[in-house]
């Protein structure tokens, strides 16, 4: 899970199934090759599934499998941790 963009990607999967390029919209200034790296390397970590579907064009589509959705305790604490850091520097 290191770097940024591993990172990113697993928030926007545990809002549900994305596509490719519903990926790339949502993380600006990913290029399109470090992406599709991330992506093949989550998916071979167990993290992530892709789903193709035979029609034409192709469409592929990525979910966070169990494992990967297991991270989302980690995330939700984060969040939690950074809405009460901001609030306490809203008091000083």
């Amino acid at each position: 899970m290191g770097g940024k963009w591993k990172v990113l990607i697993v928030r926007e999967l545990l809002a549900g199934t994305k596509r490719f390029g519903e990926l790339q919209k949502s993380l600006p200034g990913v290029s399109h090759k470090v992406l599709a790296q991330h992506l093949r390397e989550m998916e071979g970590d167990g993290l992530i599934h892709r789903t193709v579907y035979a029609e034409v064009p192709p469409r592929v589509e990525y979910t966070l499998t169990e494992l990967g959705s297991s991270i989302r305790q980690i995330h939700d604490a984060a969040c939690q941790w950074t809405e009460e850091y901001k609030a306490r520097l809203g008091n000083r």
